[in-house]
Order: structure tokens, then C-alpha cells, then sequence
């Protein structure tokens, strides 16, 4: 079989996810529209992705606009407004008072306060590495694992400071618009890709190319596909998931250095999983302060945080429950049948046997999907900084972009959209500005530290093309412009643009 004849391309992107499309969007908007997005699915989107369900679109990965109300605003909170997208004031704080036991009881109001001020105590004393009165051994009562799961699997500010939260407001709102939540990367994607009839028709954007192997020289990227398809690119920004970096879907050569490999392998990885049940009619409270509530059992996270659609969509009698991390990924891999049954035991020991069966289920698998290998990065409050900067750090023309590379919102969707339109299209625009690789260099110095200055310097050599003494002229006017905001002290910048050159 011949080689095919290789798609060329100044940045080649990988993954059309919000982070992969704003980044495009940002090089199209600053001149640079000599790109390719390869896209392992068959939309674009990544981990916002809608479906048809019981006569509604429901979200099966991210699902709320997180952080509305504050004095800044939310950059998906304006492009939601701009687009009229629908969405839904959520308050989960009225969920600690409707805790059903496996006898069908609601615990009373003091009882469900004394223990979610004893989770939120034990919650921040552990945050500060304090001892807690409780042993972590010790047996929990099931209140108690209830509400330790809505504090920690549903991120409750009352443990920690959120920069979302902090920055951007309390609130949060569920998309509940058919046209669903990916509908804002459509709209991204539509305002710079050529389109016909309202659809995308770019010949940039490859769909179903799934990247297998990332070859890369001191001149370029070469990327080939499951398919055989083969991209050469000067650059390359890959935009997948920190789940699929730990997977060995995509191959290197030369092998990512150490201290990239380690630093993807320390993080860690969320799977969050909405359940979807559809029944003949409704059975449960109604009430705006009934949409969330919980039932507590001996397992942690056993069909524990519910949801009335009823909000969102009146009429459409769909229940969702959350299932995080090991309960997800053991669902996942059993049949619908058996979720179905599992969650219909739940829902007759809150409500009683009269409940009827579920007429439709919808299971995600995120866990699974290839191209995701979970939901999103999960960083702890007090996390090593350096091992941030390294996650997020260039190797050689290779640039990394997506939730998981933000500093202050990783985990969230806003976070993936500022990973493209700040940390890696800016360092792609100065790369593609004329300095044949030196920024590209200096950026991957400075965002993982100094630690491992020495290594990267002698790669630099390599790399870089001796020059005439002229050069030394024009490279420092650079550095005077570009390094100082990462507080390098002076004489490190006279020494690190002798090395270069």
C-alpha cells in the first residue's frame, strides 16, 4: 500500500473539544489560519455532548454554567446569554434536608444540620492536615457518607475556597435548551470555520480521525491517524482529555520526557456519571425545594444525589442520579438492566413499593469512551504548583491545552475554554511569529520551573541554530518584553540568552 500523501498545515490541533476550538479561533482571529482540527469523534464538542432523551435533550457530561452572579462574569455565562441558551437556576443546598433512609424517612432537620456541620468540621480539618475527632477507620454512620459525597463529589464551596466561585458567583445553572450546551462550541467553531446552511463545512475540521501516533523533530509534527491519515504541521496543540494522556491511545516518538510523564500520571482523574430514568408518570415531591435530594445508605455513593428534571423540563417525569468514580466505573461496566434494577431498589426504598418501573435508562460510559477516559481533572486545594506548570508545559513543538491545564479552573468548562484562548494560543502565536522555535523553548523553561533548566538549556542548543552575534541584539529586547512577569531574576535572563545563542 502507497503512504498517503500527508495533509500539511502551520498548527495541526488535536481535539475539538471548547479548549481545541477557542485555540483555533484565537489563531484564526490573530492572521494564523493555516490549521487542521482532527477530532476523534464524529462531533465536535468533547465532553459537552447532548442527547435526545425522553422527549428532552439531557447533558450527558458537563451540565451547568458554574460560577454566575459575582462581580466578573462568566465567560460562558455571556456566550449563554448571547446565544438565548436555556438554562435553570440549581440550589443544592436545600438536598441535606431531604436524606431519605432505606426505610423511606426523610431525617428530621436538626439530625441532617448536626451532621452536615460535623462533614463540613471533619471536611476542613482534614484540608488543613489537623487531626479530625472521628477516625478515618471508624464507621460512618449512612447520613454521614451522604453528606460527604455532596460536599466532595459536588464540589460545595463550604469545605474550600473555589476560585470559580470565588471569582465568578455563587450560582449555578443547568442547561436545559434542546439545543444543548455544545451548542456554545458550535457557535464558537461557526464564528471563524466556513459553514453552509447553518452547518459547519470547513475542510480544516477532520472528523472520525483518531490519532495514534505524534512523531515530532526539530522541525515539525508529524501526526498519523487509526486510519492511516497523516498530518505534518509545524506545531502541535493536543487538546484531549488528562484521562486519554494516562491511556496509551496516542503513542510518542521521541517518548514524552520523565518529568512530563510523571507529572500527567499524578493527576487525578473524576468519573461522573448521570444516570437517566424516564417514567410513565411522577411519583416523587415536586417542589422547588424537593428538585435535589438524597438517599443515604452503607455504601458511599450508592445511588446517593438525585434530581428532578421536573425544574428544568415540567412534565417530562425524569429522574437523573449521580454516581462518581468507583460506583462509576462499576456500573459501567454491568448492563442497563442491571442499573435499572439497582436504582429501582433505591427509589422503592425511598418512596415505597408502589413505585413503577422505569419506562427508558440512558447510561453514559466515560469511564470507558476511549476518547475521554473520564470527566475532568481533579487538582486538591494545597496541590504542588510545579506539578501544574509541568502538566501544562510544551515539549518541544508540541503545546498541551484543556481543563486540566488551567491554573485556577481546572475541572470546570470555562476552564478548558481559557486553556485555548490564553495558555496555549498565546504561546502558539508567539512560536508562529517568526522566532523558529526560541519562544516555544522559553515558554517550556518557565512553565515548569527551574528544576529541570538544565536539561532543557541543553536541548535548547540542539535545537536551535547557532546564530551571528547580531541575533544576541534582537533576542534581548524580547526577553525585556516576555520574561520579567514570571519574576526571573536579571542575571538568569543575561545567562539563559547566552546559552541560546
Amino acid at each position: 500500500m502507497e503512504n498517503p500523501t500527508p495533509t500539511k498545515c502551520s498548527v495541526l490541533i488535536v481535539g475539538a473539544g471548547i479548549s481545541g476550538i477557542t485555540a483555533a479561533k484565537r489563531l484564526a482571529e490573530n492572521g494564523v489560519d493555516d490549521f487542521v482540527i482532527v477530532e476523534a469523534s464524529d462531533k465536535i464538542g468533547g465532553r459537552l455532548r447532548k442527547e435526545d432523551f425522553g422527549g428532552v435533550a439531557v447533558e450527558l457530561g458537563a451540565g451547568w454554567i458554574a460560577g454566575v452572579g459575582g462581580n466578573k462574569t462568566n465567560p460562558l455565562w455571556e456566550m449563554a446569554r448571547q446565544s438565548n441558551l436555556r438554562t435553570c437556576l440549581s440550589d443544592y443546598s436545600n438536598a441535606r434536608f431531604n436524606i431519605y433512609d432505606n426505610n423511606g424517612n426523610i431525617f428530621p432537620a436538626e439530625v441532617a444540620a448536626e451532621a452536615y456541620n460535623k462533614a463540613v468540621e471533619s471536611a476542613v480539618a482534614k484540608l488543613n492536615n489537623q487531626e479530625s475527632d472521628e477516625k478515618p477507620t471508624s464507621p460512618k454512620r449512612p447520613i454521614y457518607l451522604a453528606i460527604d459525597f455532596m460536599l466532595h463529589d459536588f464540589e460545595m464551596a463550604e469545605v474550600e475556597p473555589i476560585p470559580t466561585y470565588v471569582d465568578f458567583g455563587d450560582n449555578e445553572f443547568l442547561v436545559a435548551d434542546s439545543r444543548g450546551y455544545e451548542h456554545l462550541v458550535y457557535e464558537l467553531a461557526k464564528s471563524f470555520l466556513s459553514t453552509s446552511d447553518g452547518q459547519i463545512m470547513d475542510s480544516r475540521l477532520k472528523l472520525n480521525n483518531v490519532v495514534r501516533t505524534m512523531e515530532q523533530s526539530r522541525t515539525g509534527v508529524v501526526v498519523t491517524t487509526e486510519d492511516g491519515n497523516v498530518y505534518e504541521a509545524k506545531y502541535a496543540i493536543l487538546s484531549v482529555s488528562i484521562g486519554v494522556l494516562q491511556s496509551n491511545l496516542i503513542s510518542f516518538s521521541p517518548p514524552l520526557p520523565i518529568w512530563k510523564t510523571e507529572a500527567i500520571s499524578n493527576i487525578d482523574i473524576m468519573v461522573y456519571t448521570k444516570v437517566f430514568l424516564k417514567f410513565p408518570h411522577r411519583f416523587w415531591p415536586s417542589d422547588s425545594d424537593k428538585e435535589f435530594f438524597m438517599y443515604a445508605h452503607q455504601t458511599r455513593g450508592y445511588y446517593t444525589f438525585w434530581q428532578s428534571m421536573e425544574n428544568a423540563y415540567p412534565g417530562s417525569n425524569i429522574l437523573v442520579v449521580t454516581l462518581t468514580n468507583e460506583e462509576s466505573k462499576r456500573i459501567e461496566a454491568q448492563s442497563d438492566e442491571e442499573t435499572k434494577s439497582e436504582a429501582m431498589g433505591v427509589l422503592r426504598a425511598m418512596f415505597g413499593a408502589h413505585v413503577p418501573e422505569a419506562s427508558d435508562i440512558l447510561v453514559p460510559r466515560w469511564w470507558n469512551n476511549r476518547f475521554q477516559r473520564g470527566s475532568y481533572s481533579f487538582y486538591p486545594v494545597h496541590v504542588d504548583h510545579h506539578l501544574l506548570d509541568r502538566v501544562k508545559a510544551p515539549v518541544g513543538r508540541i503545546f498541551f491545552s484543556g481543563e486540566h491545564t488551567s491554573d485556577k479552573f481546572n475541572g470546570y468548562v470555562h476552564g478548558g475554554y481559557y486553556s485555548g484562548e490564553i495558555n496555549t494560543c498565546r504561546r502558539i502565536m508567539a512560536s508562529c511569529t517568526g522566532w523558529d522555535g526560541r519562544v516555544m523553548f522559553l515558554s517550556a523553561l518557565i512553565f515548569i520551573g527551574m528544576d529541570t533548566s538544565k536539561a532543557l538549556i541543553e536541548e535548547m542548543k540542539t535545537e536551535i541554530a547557532r546564530e551571528n552575534e547580531t541575533q544576541s541584539f534582537l533576542l534581548q529586547p524580547f526577553l525585556a518584553l516576555t520574561l520579567p512577569q514570571f519574576d526571573i531574576p536579571t542575571h538568569l535572563l543575561h545567562r539563559l540568552s547566552e546559552a541560546i545563542l
